[in-house]
């Protein structure tokens, strides 16, 4: 199952946020072609290296393996905002939100 999971989760949170697969992998510490590796399937990371490329990625374990949340990195930013919100604020938001999504 998560062979093909963590390679495909990997690369779309990769784009989401705007960087090379050789860019990550330099800043993982790794061969330039590590992410490339894993994102094609040749190799999983090992448990370390999962660690890190959650928190490159601003996501945390839970958060990358939730496949009902398609950009962890976005609601976190979202949840973080919307904290610092009134309750009447929140309310209307929250408003919106629900009518859009009735839209769909």
């Amino acid at each position: 199952m998560y062979e093909d999971f963590v390679p495909e989760r990997l690369a779309k949170l990769r784009m989401q946020k705007g960087v090379s697969a050789r860019d990550m992998s330099l800043s993982l510490g790794q061969a330039n072609n590590y992410i490339n590796n894993v994102e094609n399937k040749k190799t999983l990371p090992s448990m370390q290296s999962f660690f890190y490329i959650c928190e490159y990625l601003g996501v945390t374990p839970q958060e990358f393996f939730d496949e009902g949340n398609p950009n962890p990195a976005a609601l976190n930013e979202f949840i973080t905002e919307a904290k610092k919100l009134d309750s009447k604020t929140m309310s209307y938001i929250l408003g919106i939100m629900k009518e859009l999504n009735s839209k769909k």
